[in-house]
C-alpha cells in the first residue's frame, strides 16, 4: 500500500474544532469583532471545552482571534490602516515569491494551478463563499510554494491568516467573485508565458481590488452605525 492509498486518519477533536471555527470565520458566520461563546460553541460542535480552548490558542497565535480580560475570545477586528499595512507587506513578499517561482514552474505545476482555478470558479458560480476562499488560498500558495523558499511562504501565510475574517466581505459579492476569476486567469496566462513582472502586476491588481472593496465595506458599516 502506497502513502496515497492509505486511508486518511480521522481528525482529532482539536483539528475538527479548528477547521470549524476557521470555516465559520471565512464564511462570515463569525464576523470581525464577534464574541466566541465557548459553552454554546462546544455544545454545538459536540465537544468538550478542552479541544475548543486548544483550538482557540492556535487561532490566537495566528492572529485570527484575540482574548480580552472579562470578555473572553472574539474574532479579531482590524482597522483599515491595519489591513492596508498587511496588504502592502504581502505585496512585497509575494512579488519575491513569484519571481523565484517563475523559473521553477513545471508543466505539472501549471496543470495543478489550472485544476485549482477550475475549483475556484465552480465555488464562485455556486456562491460558496467558504469554498471559494479555500480554493483561492490553494491557488496562491501552490504558486508561492514553487519558489522553494519555505520561510518566505510561512511569513506570507501568517499575513493571510491575519485577514481571514475579512474574506467573506469580499467573496459574498458576486461581482467580486467574477473579478477574482478574471484576475486569476490573467495571472495564469502570465505564468504560462513565464512573464514574472506581468504575473506580479496581475496579483497587485488582485490585491488592490480587495483593499478597495474592504474600504467600501468599512465606510458603509461606519455610516450605518447610529451617532456616526
Amino acid at each position: 500500500m502506497t502513502a496515497g492509498d492509505r486511508p486518511r486518519r480521522p481528525p482529532t477533536a482539536q483539528q475538527f474544532v479548528l477547521e470549524e471555527i476557521r470555516r465559520a470565520i471565512t464564511s462570515g458566520e463569525l464576523r470581525p469583532g464577534d464574541p466566541i461563546r465557548q459553552d454554546a460553541l462546544a455544545a454545538e460542535l459536540g465537544v468538550s471545552r478542552v479541544p475548543l480552548r486548544e483550538a482557540l490558542k492556535i487561532l490566537e497565535g495566528e492572529g485570527l482571534v484575540a482574548y480580552r480580560v472579562h470578555r473572553g475570545y472574539g474574532v479579531v477586528s482590524l482597522s483599515m490602516d491595519d489591513l492596508r499595512e498587511v496588504y502592502r507587506i504581502r505585496e512585497l513578499l509575494e512579488a519575491e515569491a513569484v519571481r523565484r517561482a517563475i523559473g521553477e514552474l513545471t508543466a505539472a505545476d501549471l496543470d495543478r494551478l489550472e485544476e485549482i482555478q477550475r475549483g475556484v470558479e465552480r465555488a464562485g458560480e455556486a456562491g460558496d463563499v467558504a469554498g471559494m476562499a479555500a480554493a483561492n488560498r490553494r491557488f496562491h500558495f501552490t504558486l508561492f510554494e514553487c519558489s522553494g523558499m519555505p520561510r518566505l511562504v510561512r511569513h506570507i501565510r501568517l499575513l493571510w491568516e491575519a485577514t481571514d475574517a475579512y474574506r467573506s466581505l469580499y467573496y459574498s459579492d458576486g461581482e467580486n467573485r467574477q473579478r477574482v476569476n478574471r484576475e486569476h486567469r490573467a495571472t495564469l496566462a502570465a505564468l504560462h508565458d513565464r512573464d514574472a513582472e506581468k504575473a506580479i502586476a496581475s496579483l497587485d491588481e488582485h490585491r488592490a481590488h480587495a483593499v478597495a472593496a474592504l474600504e467600501l465595506a468599512f465606510s458603509e458599516e461606519t455610516a450605518a452605525k447610529p451617532g456616526q
